[in-house]
């Protein structure tokens, strides 16, 4: 009897152990929607949704770098830059806005792969690269556009629209992103490779892997997400602004955390990067619904982040 209860015992660790976020998600839906009469109304949640996609975006491509036991934290200025390279473009530029966007995503990619370049060839800590690529990018947004907004064309405004009369398209695109991202990781050989340099770059080096060539990989797409969410916000705003996304790297690395991955490397999931996206966006509503100070906001959101942090320390002191 008692190694079957020892049984269920490790077997009921080991799923909340997977999923502790989507736990975690469910009793804070549950704890606000006793707490607010508003909070589960179908346009309330909708702009929960819209809430989290642009961090959700971003934090797909963080997850490829996390996995790898590096960081990124340029993607918020990277968002930025690339929206406005968008705007810029196709208003004083003149170039039709599919080769406008196309540009878009090329900068953003761009931006990750001297991120790479840096850490892989240059052997500078991911770190210091892409604190460096963040003050580059924020610095190019604000040369290219003087510093004040540059409206979107019409045509990419529109993302920020609805389908139908309850889908709004930012969600769409989220969860389009995160299928992308969840194929990549389990699908690939390069997501594959991805968690074995997380897990023990020496070990996956002599095992065959080009682990240089990945790290290129791993860092365009984390650019490419990153100019997907930052063309994403601009439509929601209807216009491309150089200060816009500023943070949201931060928010980015904290969805991956929360969403169960370990910034040592080697693991993490899509799906649990989305729902660590969606734990930050019902808290954020949430406290607003409650009217909570934005003050007492930033406290609350650095305990649940500095949890999460605690929670993955302990789980890898437990498997060692």
């Amino acid at each position: 009897m008692r190694s079957k209860q020892g049984g269920t015992d490790s077997r009921s660790s080991a799923w909340l152990a997977e999923n502790g976020a989507v736990a975690a998600l469910v009793v804070l839906v549950i704890a606000l929607s006793l707490l607010s009469s508003d909070f589960l109304s179908l346009t309330n949640l909708l702009n929960v949704g819209v809430q989290a996609a642009v961090t959700a975006i971003l934090a797909f491509g963080s997850t490829f770098v996390i996995v790898t036991g590096g960081i990124d934290l340029s993607v918020g200025s990277v968002a930025a830059l690339s929206a406005i390279t968008l705007a810029w473009t196709a208003t004083e530029g003149g170039l039709p806005w599919p080769a406008a966007v196309v540009l878009s995503l090329a900068t953003g990619v761009a931006c990750g792969l001297v991120n790479a370049v840096l850490i892989a060839y240059g052997k500078l800590p991911p770190f210091i690269a892409t604190l460096a690529m963040l003050g580059i990018a924020r610095g190019l947004a604000l040369v290219i556009s003087q510093g004040s907004p540059i409206s979107m064309p019409e045509a990419v405004s529109h993302l920020g629209d609805t389908v139908g009369r309850f889908l709004p398209i930012p969600v769409l695109v989220m969860l389009v992103m995160g299928v992308v991202a969840a194929i990549i990781l389990n699908r690939t050989f390069p997501g594959r490779a991805m968690y074995a340099i997380g897990g023990n770059e020496e070990a996956a080096r002599l095992s065959g892997i080009k682990v240089s060539r990945i790290k290129l990989i791993t860092y365009a797409l984390s650019g490419a997400f990153a100019a997907v969410a930052g063309v994403v916000l601009a439509s929601r705003l209807a216009s491309a602004q150089p200060q816009a996304a500023a943070g949201y790297e931060l928010d980015a690395i904290a969805a991956v955390v929360i969403g169960g991955a370990s910034l040592s490397g080697g693991k993490g999931r899509a799906l649990g990067t989305l729902v660590g996206a969606l734990i930050l966006a019902v808290l954020r509503n949430g406290l607003n619904l409650l009217s909570v100070s934005a003050f007492w906001q930033q406290v609350v959101i650095g305990v649940v982040i500095a949890l999460a942090v605690l929670v993955d320390t302990l789980r890898r002191r437990g498997t060692n």
